[in-house]
């Protein structure tokens, strides 16, 4: 495969990569999980074999990579990323291996895993193959569509407001391949997954965030005008680039992305008088032109420029375009204050996230138990720091938008069997 072995130099790029087990039954982590990493079509050359911790994680590991300038300029014809091929056993848990996770120069790739416990002592192994990136394989075109929605048809299904679901429906192929699985995903972990397969993590912070808040405004507007089920299907959207967006199956999501997803999650596009989330379309910029939608190239020059996430928006989209947020966020105990929690901070607020810190902490025992006695004082900001460590997010010891609405998710996660598995 092309581009599997980082090309020979004095001083190899290198890449990060960061490896999470946990259970597909009751999202608990898996520790002592071996993991072996071979390049991808070289799968006897085992490079590094890790185990997770108590937290179901790897150590983070130093990976070749080819140079960062492949991902960052639109004239190269290289493959920006290398692919290697990771096999993961545990004991009571059926065999993975996934081939093609991509590792991209100077940013850490992340690779979450789920295992299926086995029921006998014959293990199978589930194999995932990951095609390539969308900017350097070959996808069909976005099909253009109207932006927004006419919802006042008869029997049209339309929601009051716009709601950020806990979960979508992803039908993996185009809607009329009745062979195409159905996969329940949560919808921030679809964002991060999308948002991975169409751009480069390497790109600046605040191209990501416009090409994030597209594809989420894109989502919503699905979620919205309930666009496949009102035509009969049972999904939400689908993972061909002819109709939505590119969604692949267990693919490693990257640093950058995630935390800008954590910090957006809840916003959208939208236009003055239009209630609903604007279908955002866009495309490549370089083996497609799209007049009037993004171009993800384009958008990259842009905030090389220095653009903001609107700025760059309204340049492909127009001036009446602004980011809105969402009225509700479901499958969430409890919305965010609204002011950060920190040292000093006391009330019903701070002792509900103590209690779930403390429930979260019979899943990840590296998380210290906490009183709940409603003050945070510094082992609730300790125990608030190791949870940013283990999950991902700038260790602060503060319980800001991300973090609070991350630990709502895992403590949603493990305190109840996922009905939708």
């Amino acid at each position: 495969m092309n581009g599997s072995i980082p090309t020979n130099s004095d001083t190899p790029s290198k890449g990060k990569l960061q490896i999470n087990v946990t259970s597909e039954i009751n999202h608990f982590p898996v520790s002592g999980a071996n993991i072996r990493i071979s390049y991808t079509g070289i799968p006897d050359s085992t490079i590094e074999e890790v185990t997770t911790d108590s937290s179901g994680q790897s150590e983070t590991l130093e990976l070749d990579a080819p140079p960062v300038e492949y991902s960052l300029d639109v004239t190269s014809e290289e493959q920006p990323y290398s692919e290697y091929t990771l096999l993961i056993t545990a004991p009571g848990f059926e065999t993975i291996s996934i081939a093609g996770t991509e590792i991209l120069a100077d940013v850490t790739a992340i690779q979450n895993i789920q295992m299926r416990p086995s029921d006998s002592s014959e293990t199978g192994e589930e194999r995932f193959v990951i095609p390539a990136h969308t900017l350097y394989g070959i996808y069909p075109e976005k099909i253009p569509e109207a932006e927004i929605k006419p919802v006042n048809e008869t029997g049209e299904i339309v929601l009051s407001r716009v709601v950020v679901p806990e979960y979508i429906v992803v039908h993996d192929g185009s809607p009329r391949d009745s062979t195409a699985q159905n996969y329940y995903v949560k919808y921030k972990d679809y964002i991060k997954n999308v948002a991975s397969s169409e751009i480069y993590a390497t790109w600046p912070a605040n191209t990501i965030r416009a090409n994030v808040l597209a594809i989420m405004s894109f989502t919503l507007n699905r979620v919205y005008t309930e666009w496949y089920r009102n035509q009969g299907f049972d999904f939400t959207i689908t993972s061909s680039t002819a109709f939505d967006h590119k969604w692949i199956p267990e693919r490693n999501i990257y640093d950058t992305i995630s935390v800008i997803v954590d910090e957006l999650f809840a916003s959208y596009l939208s236009r003055p008088n239009v209630r609903q989330p604007i279908l955002t379309q866009y495309c490549d910029g370089r083996r497609v032109q799209c007049p009037n939608w993004m171009t993800q190239w384009g958008s990259k020059s842009l905030g090389d420029q220095g653009y903001s996430p609107i700025e760059i928006l309204r340049y492909y989209y127009g001036a009446d375009m602004y980011i809105n947020t969402a009225e509700a966020i479901s499958g969430i105990p409890s919305s965010w204050p609204g002011y950060n929690l920190e040292i000093g901070s006391s009330g019903n607020k701070v002792r509900q996230l103590q209690e779930q810190l403390n429930v979260i902490s019979d899943a990840y025992p590296a998380l210290p138990k906490l009183t709940a006695d409603g003050i945070y004082g510094p082992a609730t900001a300790e125990a608030v720091r190791k949870f940013q460590e283990v999950f991902g997010l700038p260790e602060t010891g503060i319980t800001d938008y991300s973090t609070w609405y991350k630990i709502s998710e895992i403590y949603v996660g493990v305190s109840r069997i996922a009905e939708l598995t």
